[in-house]
């Protein structure tokens, strides 16, 4: 049995991946997925699907539109700075690698404010929440830190649109969606393959800006303007009626909140291993840790791939090891991974694991 620890693209449930499987030669119209017109009849039902999905599962208000774009969260860095701008001032909370790319990306359209940086801590703790913040036009954050492992919990009210990156929780916990003017996730961590990205935006905050087509937030609303990711969004669908069988965003939170739970206690326990986050702001989805020595961390990727567990490197910035634990990920694939490291600690750390 091989389990998929990646951050991204991350594992898939199994039971959609069989129906893929099963549907990829021939769906509805004796065609493949990948061959059919997005202005189809039954890709449009999809699309439609699709949405109606998603808005039960996060409960988001008609208000609000979905959008589905490619790209992934990284153009969301431009996008954003550039369909929101009123007085071209952006406000930024610096978590993580992320949300430093987003921030130099924000620095082309206007002036960007950093009200808070946890960048001296190398990013092991959430900077601190701004008391007041006015004068600008949206308040930025990135809610999981997928690289870094820390989370946040708490959003204090704001006087100014709340925008965030949820790429790496969204659907893994609740997300009260009324409390932000706009949220976007790339697709290919809770929600499916590569090359969908997720805008939830409110409606009252999308304004001609006069941007090349694509760029412009109102150029999508309602409709598909361009040909997009067919595949992922057939995933996409898919994956998100698997969500509501098993039980709802609800379901799926507990289910984290087990995995992660028992990992972190496994981590504290261990005489080798340790967590690289402490506290309450660990993440649920993205588990960095390390036993302290570079060469024995990557002696434990190799001796875990050896036992079926793939994808255990850190993020090539920081080294390290890293657990991503996405919602399709079983509770039997962490136990094999406390077990696996039980087994490294007692006998794994030979020679010929170091030298490989």
């Amino acid at each position: 049995m091989i389990y998929n620890f990646s951050a991204g693209p991350g594992v898939l449930p199994e039971p959609v991946l069989r129906e893929v499987q099963a549907e990829f030669l021939s769906y509805k119209q004796g065609v493949s997925i990948v061959e059919m017109s997005h202005r189809s009849d039954a890709f449009a039902t999809i699309v439609e699907q699709l949405e109606a999905r998603l808005r039960r599962l996060m409960q988001i208000p008609d208000d609000y539109a979905v959008l589905f774009l490619q790209g992934g969260a990284t153009l969301q860095f431009s996008m954003v700075p550039m369909n929101l701008r009123e007085t071209r001032r952006f406000a930024y909370l610096d978590s993580g690698v992320w949300s430093k790319k987003a921030i130099a990306d924000a620095k082309h359209f206007g002036d960007v404010v950093v009200v808070g940086s946890s960048a001296a801590t190398k990013y092991r703790e959430l900077p601190a929440w701004p008391q007041t913040i006015s004068d600008v036009d949206y308040l930025h954050v990135t809610l999981n830190n997928t690289i870094e492992g820390t989370r946040y919990t708490e959003l204090p009210d704001t006087d100014v649109p709340l925008v965030a990156d949820v790429s790496s929780n969204i659907l893994a916990e609740a997300i009260d969606v009324k409390r932000y003017g706009l949220l976007y996730a790339g697709a290919q961590k809770n929600i499916g393959p590569a090359g969908l990205t997720l805008v939830i935006i409110r409606r009252e905050l999308i304004v001609d800006r006069q941007l090349p087509s694509y760029l412009a937030y109102s150029q999508h609303v309602d409709s598909l303007l361009n040909t997009p990711s067919t595949f992922s969004l057939y995933v996409a669908e898919r994956v998100l009626a698997w969500v509501e069988d098993e039980g709802g965003v609800e379901a799926m939170e507990r289910r984290n909140v087990e995995k992660s739970s028992l990992f972190y206690d496994a981590l504290d326990a261990s005489p080798l291993f340790h967590a690289v986050v402490s506290g309450t702001e660990r993440s649920l989805t993205n588990i960095p840790f390390t036993t302290g020595d570079a060469g024995t961390d990557e002696a434990f990727q190799r001796f875990a791939e050896a036992h079926g567990l793939i994808e255990l490197g850190g993020h090539r910035s920081v080294g390290g090891l890293r657990a991503s634990l996405y919602n399709a990920m079983p509770l039997e694939g962490v136990k094999r991974l406390i077990e696996v490291m039980h087994e490294f600690e007692q006998e794994g750390q030979d020679v010929s694991y170091k030298n490989v």
